[in-house]
């Protein structure tokens, strides 16, 4: 609530100047809700179903969204955006561990150990 101080007795209100204040608020940005980012990872990088969650959760952000709950919205969007973040540091880690395994064997380094 906005500050007041009590008037003086001896000060009548019919005196004061009569004004009106409207304050606009811009409307609250909607969450992200990283649809596309959780199809591709489903398309693309499904590590233990990882992007399935995070698509799941993505269309569940959407839905609270379009329902005006911005809360619901950021929570869903949240989950999913940390399950797309896992998806995609163990996805990244398969992939350098699989091209350094075939670069070894490449090499004939693995090779010659055995």
């Amino acid at each position: 609530l906005p500050p007041y101080e009590v008037l003086p007795s001896e000060v009548n209100m019919e005196e004061l100047p009569r004004s009106t204040t409207v304050l606009l608020e811009d409307p609250p940005r909607p969450p992200r809700d990283h649809l596309v980012w959780s199809l591709f990872t489903t398309l693309y990088g499904n590590f233990c179903c990882l992007g399935l969650l995070a698509f799941v959760f993505s269309v569940k952000s959407r839905d609270r969204k379009v329902l005006g709950d911005y809360s619901g919205a950021r929570s869903y969007g949240s989950t999913a955006k940390w399950l797309n973040i896992t998806a995609l540091v163990i996805n990244i880690l398969i992939v350098i561990i699989v091209v350094t395994v075939v670069s070894l064997i490449a090499a004939g380094v693995i090779r010659s150990m055995n």
